[in-house]
């Protein structure tokens, strides 16, 4: 399974060359083996982040709508600890926030040393809705591109691994699901007019995601595109991305709890003498 990731500021990304689909004759029932495996170890390693208290974790999610975030949160996230994550949906800036520059709010709501932070979308709908929809000048958000990539980086300097996800879905796949949405009660409340309008700017979100996506990758805040028409697929991807990029921190965090361990077990034998 090849995951593809963008980790070059400017390398172009052309997502119509990128396939939405899982890699034919990946059977279905090997990934789901797959992704309870490596939910057993996203466990142990957040257990180690929460115990070291040296780093944090973002995970940014960006996707057309009904690609799948929340379902990701659910399947993925579900393996975590809900002790030490948060899960942040970006909706439209109140009035507080609008007073503020834009990553007032985000930068409000990034992890702390020992956290996971779920951002359903994110920073990125300022260079994306914004644009698409002309909500601000085009002089203006395209000076956004340099402060995310600033803001990400200062955040990767404290600490923080920084995980960007962009849920790729064709536009037959998404049609599918917002009819599904409108049949199903349960999921009705999910839809507006407003999906199937956007539908109209499907082109445009293309070019502002590719910009998007091209202009904000760097080697310590790399995008990797999920193919996300097939829901196990989509997640088995998240998945072993996340597991992969948290793994070789597993000495030092086990290092860093070794010698907690230690200063620990020195303090209570001293508090046991002194009884």
């Amino acid at each position: 399974m090849d995951i593809i990731t963008f980790d070059k500021t400017n390398e172009q990304v052309r997502l119509g060359d990128i396939s939405e689909a899982p890699p034919k004759g990946l059977d279905r029932n090997e990934a789901k083996k797959e992704l309870e495996i490596l939910g057993e170890e996203l466990f142990d390693l957040q257990d180690l982040l929460w115990g070291a208290r040296q780093n944090a974790v973002l995970i940014v999610l960006q996707g057309r709508d009904t690609a799948g975030k929340d379902g990701v949160i659910k399947h993925v996230a579900g393996f975590l600890n809900p002790r030490g994550v948060n899960v942040t949906s970006f909706g439209v800036p109140s009035e507080e926030e609008r007073e503020h520059d834009f990553l007032w709010r985000i930068h409000r709501r990034a992890p702390r040393k020992g956290e996971l932070s779920i951002f359903n979308r994110s920073h990125y709908e300022d260079v994306l809705v914004v644009r698409v929809h002309d909500l601000v000048p085009e002089s203006l958000w395209k000076e956004r591109y340099g402060h995310i990539r600033d803001f990400e980086e200062l955040l990767v300097e404290h600490g923080t691994i920084v995980l960007k996800f962009f849920l790729h879905i064709s536009r037959e796949e998404q049609e599918k699901r917002l009819l599904e949405r409108e049949q199903e009660p349960r999921k009705a409340w999910k839809i507006n007019a407003g999906d199937w309008e956007d539908r109209e700017h499907w082109d445009d979100y293309t070019v502002a995601y590719e910009e998007a996506l091209s202009r904000t990758a760097t080697k310590r805040a790399p995008w990797t595109i999920v193919p996300a028409d097939s829901k196990w697929y989509r997640n088995l991807v998240v998945a072993r991305t996340l597991v992969e990029a948290l793994r070789p921190y597993r000495g030092d965090w086990q290092k860093r709890l070794d010698e907690v361990g230690v200063r620990k077990k020195a303090d209570l034998a001293a508090w046991r003498k002194g009884r």
